[in-house]
């Protein structure tokens, strides 16, 4: 098993899931500032389902590549989103792609745990993620070693998933190298390196900004300029 509950508790860490899928331990520092939109959005880019919110004829896409681990991205996820979803999502004018970029075990499981619930409860499951960040992620020598484990159980079990199903679903190889291949295909295929990073029609980003910074970068394209 990929994950199964031992290891996890013992935090064997990215290095020991790699190797056990046969995938790199690091990524590739950034070279390109902008992406081919032939590239970004080929099938390969996603090896799991595309999740997308906002209007598919919306006249901006943005592509986001976040890990789940990120204290970055859980801020513009918390902050940030909300109002970039009201006023840009919500209202057509912008089509929201979210990508999975694990930097760790513990946010490749966090990634699993989100694509285990049914569709329309995956972004729910992604923001309640990001807003709970810190009852999974060990931040000091003194935490228990089973946090991860248990904070992303919670997690699981106040959105009706059963224990079994929860170790079912972050004991899936198939899912967790999925994941992993997202990460690679962006690192490797579209120079990211680091989260959050954007792709807004094409041009590459990076930064938790804030809503005047999105503000700035958005109008001026749905202006058609």
């Amino acid at each position: 098993m990929i994950l199964d509950r031992r290891r996890f508790l013992a935090g064997a860490g990215l290095a020991a899931l790699a190797a056990g899928l046969g995938l790199p331990l690091s990524f590739e520092p950034a070279r390109a500032q902008s992406a081919d939109q032939v590239k970004l959005m080929a099938p390969a880019a996603s090896p799991l389902p595309e999740r997308a919110i906002g209007s598919p004829t919306a006249p901006v896409t943005v592509v986001e590549y976040a890990s789940m681990t990120c204290s970055h991205c859980a801020h513009f996820h918390t902050t940030t989103f909300p109002e970039l979803k009201k006023k840009y999502i919500d209202t057509g004018k912008v089509r929201f792609i979210f990508r999975e970029f694990p930097f760790d075990e513990v946010a490749t499981a966090a990634f699993m745990l989100a694509r285990c619930m049914p569709d329309d409860k995956y972004y729910p499951m992604v923001s309640v993620l990001f807003e709970r960040q810190m009852s999974f992620l060990k931040t000091s020598a003194s935490d228990p070693a089973d946090k991860p484990y248990q904070g992303l159980l919670a997690i699981a079990r106040q959105a009706g998933m059963s224990q079994a199903d929860f170790e079912k679903c972050l004991t899936d190889k198939d899912l967790a190298k999925k994941v992993q291949e997202s990460a690679l295909y962006g690192n490797a295929q579209l120079g990211v390196n680091s989260t959050p990073t954007f792709f807004i029609n094409g041009k590459k980003e990076s930064g938790a900004f804030p809503i005047d910074w999105w503000d700035k970068q958005l109008e001026p394209l749905l202006a058609g300029k």
